[in-house]
């Protein structure tokens, strides 16, 4: 994987969550994250959005962390709007704070599991490989649907770092 350190400014985005924890998503019986993922692309619900800042654009983010990877947490799949106003019914709005970040870049890789092995090696990371202490206050995936080749799908995470 590919990393650099960046900073992002705040975003206001729109889309669905649920709770869940990383313990449960490696168990199909109890995981929740690719349910809730295709029932947003699956039943079209990016094209409900008004106020798209970037339609295509989706940011996966794990937020509300109780601890640390270990604990639970609420995953939140959805698009950047430029205005809360007019978010449809049932649509969750997070506000995600400006933040340092410790990007990376996958290699290209088949839909889950160039994702999951991503994740795999960044629990493993300490603070060096990191280049700072995780903050745990938002965690983001960014998938460019327009550029998504299931097969050879390349993705960008950024940690949170202090």
């Amino acid at each position: 994987m590919q990393k650099k350190q960046n900073e992002m400014a705040a975003l206001k985005l729109v889309g669905l969550t649920v709770r869940t924890n990383n313990e449960n998503e490696m168990n199909p019986k109890y995981a929740k994250i690719g349910e809730l993922a295709e029932r947003y692309w699956g039943e079209g619900l990016p094209n409900q959005l008004q106020n798209r800042v970037n339609p295509g654009k989706t940011f996966a983010v794990y937020t509300e962390y109780d601890s640390d990877e270990r604990g639970d947490y609420t995953y939140f799949i959805g698009e950047e709007v430029s205005s809360f106003d007019g978010a449809p019914s049932g649509f969750i709005q997070l506000n995600v704070p400006a933040q340092k970040y410790q990007q990376f870049t996958t290699e290209p890789g088949a839909i889950p599991e160039v994702i999951i092995n991503a994740w795999r090696q960044i629990w493993m990371m300490g603070e060096k490989e990191l280049g700072g202490k995780r903050a745990y206050q938002a965690d983001l995936e960014v998938i460019d649907v327009k550029d998504l080749h299931p097969e050879k799908a390349v993705f960008d995470i950024y940690i949170g770092i202090k």
